[in-house]
């Protein structure tokens, strides 16, 4: 920990849809440069608690924050929309589908948002991908276009499209879970290089090993609340719930006695 406040702080985050309770209460706090897994079954609530971080998927009750700005404000349209788009710059997140623009080339891919938002110039927009997609390992792919790549290309473009932004934390949603497994390593490898950098991050994922090797703590989500959390030494080799334990049974098959 490099902070003693909170970087992002999710205060009684609570979600429901009709009577359905997707999040009942979560309090999540991540330092600057801390690296959170999140983990648990399908329903559990884990991607709806990091889309709620940019607001993706709103809250129906509870305050996100990050650093000295609270991200969920309840603020009238025109403001709200101000407000949400200049957060969000600060925000960088993969999903599961890469979401590139098939028309524009990778190079384009990259480029659009720092342009649009930022207004940086053509030059210092090549410049910037070509340090991203340096960082990811697809510099020499940069005037090719998403169909010519295959699905671990197209998200390490991803992420170099959220790096371009220069954002204050990365959200990671089950960035890997879309590949084929030989496909999977080239990602985590990306990963853990922003890791090494001490990018702030918080993933969803279902690479237990991943989480095990690279995260500083590890929360066991489901049926909308935080099981446990510790560090992932911890959680993996010496879990506390029942539920915990067998979830990691059946996940892990075997990889720890």
């Amino acid at each position: 920990m490099t902070d003693q406040k909170p970087f992002v702080d999710i205060r009684h985050a609570k979600k429901s849809y009709g009577t359905l309770e997707v999040l009942k209460d979560i309090n999540l706090q991540v330092q600057k440069g801390q690296i959170v897994a999140i983990i648990g079954p399908s329903g559990s609530g884990k991607s709806t608690l990091l889309r709620a971080i940019n607001d993706l998927d709103p809250l129906t009750g509870g305050e996100v924050w990050l650093e000295d700005k609270q991200i969920n404000k309840k603020l009238p349209h025109r403001q709200y929309e101000a407000h949400i788009n200049q957060v969000r710059q600060e925000i960088g997140m993969v999903f599961q589908h890469f979401n590139l623009f098939p028309h524009l080339r990778v190079r384009e891919n990259v480029t659009l948002a720092p342009k649009m938002l930022k207004g940086i110039t053509d030059a210092e927009a090549d410049k910037l991908a070509e340090e991203q997609l340096d960082k990811v390992g697809m510099l020499e792919r940069i005037d090719h276009y998403p169909s010519q790549l295959s699905g671990g290309q197209k998200q390490r473009v991803a992420i170099a499209r959220a790096l371009a932004m220069n954002p204050k934390v990365m959200l990671f949603d089950e960035a890997t879970s879309a590949l084929d497994p030989e496909l999977v390593e080239e990602v985590n490898l990306v990963m853990k290089k922003l890791a090494e950098e001490h990018m702030t991050m918080i993933i969803v994922t279902h690479e237990m090993s991943f989480a095990e090797s690279v995260c500083d703590r590890v929360l066991f989500m489901d049926q909308g609340v935080v099981v446990e959390e510790g560090p992932p030494e911890v959680i993996f080799r010496n879990p506390t719930s029942d539920r915990t334990k067998e979830f990691l049974r059946k996940h892990l098959a075997g990889q720890h006695p």
